[in-house]
């Protein structure tokens, strides 16, 4: 009850107890009333200088990992706090190694790291335990519920603490990734890591033209100009540049549904490929036609080679959802201009449709590079110089 309506009915057992002449009512009704004031006064301060912090060793892991977190809480006032219950929604994904420790939640999928504390005038608190990353996927904890109150146990109040953060399981690389590639490099010859090729973005001059030239080569201002055929000269680059091409459908008709342990597989062949891509020494991108998290639209990650390419990469993939945002074909012939010229374009899919065949033709006549991954029954179509790895698509290849 709301201390107003206490004081109103104090009031009245007060004049009751004058009227009547009975020294108990006026005796109760102060006591009472002093009781409910302070306890008003107690709970509208409890939360003051009230920080709780989430403290975690790190918080981007492989599936199976499990980090250290620790959770704080100050009290910065001389006020003490009774007793403050802290919630938190914590998905059971990347909860505790106890499952237990989290309690159960309305909503599918999350439970509710609950703690009481006790703390006296500028006194901090700490709980440790111990998370386990069970499955891919990016994960917010928080913000959390404080609750405290008065003394007494009278009066409550509520109010957020703790930002919200983020957890990101990695997807689980694919361990037989060697044995189902072919022994030889299969993103082409490596006889030099330093082989050399020309950038087209990076025009240096002009030069006669040679029969070997291709015709797109030609410089036609120049030609106009001198009346003799002239080609473009680029500058010359040793740098080998790979593009991870996710079609994260798993069925040719991406409206009918989602295979979800085949997703999970193709998500897991294109982190295996980004991580052996890097550590071969390529610069290396990656565009999807699936969504990220509930974003309703592809995305792309131009190629790079920094210290944090990788991990970006990775995070990138372990947010990919079951949400498709165009069929795989289209995806591609709208993309191809954004991606780098002479870069070699890794196709991960689980069906090759006559679309997607016609397309990465298409694709190869416009002097493309491109290794074609099929995680299919059947062997795909055979396209004349393309690398084509096939990867029998059988049940014990979905489990983990």
């Amino acid at each position: 009850m709301a201390p107003r309506r206490w004081l109103t009915i104090l009031a009245i057992i007060f004049l009751l107890g004058i009227f009547f002449q009975i020294p108990l009512l006026p005796t109760l009704a102060t006591s009472v009333a002093v009781i409910i004031g302070v306890a008003s006064w107690w709970r509208s301060r409890a939360l003051e200088n009230v920080n709780y912090s989430r403290k975690f060793f790190y918080t981007r892991a492989f599936p199976d990992e499990e980090i250290a977190v620790q959770l704080d809480v100050e009290n910065h006032k001389l006020l003490p706090i009774s007793w403050l219950r802290i919630r938190d929604p914590w998905p059971q994904a990347v909860g505790p190694e106890d499952e237990d420790v989290l309690a159960p939640s309305h909503i599918p999928g999350m439970g509710e790291m609950v703690n009481l504390f006790s703390l006296r005038w500028f006194e901090r608190a700490k709980r440790n335990y111990t998370l386990k990353f069970r499955k891919r996927g990016v994960y917010q904890i928080g913000p959390a519920k404080l609750e405290s109150g008065d003394l007494f146990g009278i009066y409550s109040d509520v109010r957020e603490g703790g930002q919200a953060q983020k957890l990101t399981v990695f997807p689980r690389l694919v361990s037989q990734l060697e044995t189902e590639l072919p022994a030889e490099d299969p993103f082409g010859d490596k006889r030099s890591r330093r082989r050399m090729f020309e950038d087209p973005n990076r025009p240096m001059g002009i030069r006669e033209y040679h029969p070997e030239d291709e015709f797109r080569r030609i410089h036609w201002p120049a030609t106009a100009r001198t009346g003799d055929l002239k080609v473009k000269v680029y500058q010359p680059t040793s740098t080998q540049v790979m593009v991870v091409c996710l079609n994260a459908a798993t069925g040719p008709h991406h409206w009918e549904g989602v295979y979800p342990e085949l997703l999970e597989y193709l998500v897991r062949m294109a982190a295996s490929i980004v991580h052996k891509g890097m550590g071969d020494g390529y610069q290396v991108g990656l565009i999807s036609n699936g969504a990220v998290g509930n974003a309703n639209r592809s995305f792309r990650v131009l190629p790079g080679r920094s210290s944090k390419q990788l991990a970006h990469l990775l995070e990138i993939l372990a947010g990919v959802s079951p949400i498709v945002t165009a069929s795989f074909d289209r995806f591609l012939v709208q993309e191809l201009p954004r991606v780098p010229y002479g870069a070699t374009l890794v196709i991960i899919t689980a069906f090759v449709t006559p679309a997607i065949a016609e397309t990465l033709v298409r694709v190869k006549k416009a002097g493309r590079k491109i290794v074609l991954i099929a995680i299919t029954e059947e062997p795909p179509p055979d396209i004349r110089g393309m690398h084509i790895i096939h990867i029998p698509y059988r049940e014990e290849l979905l489990v983990e």
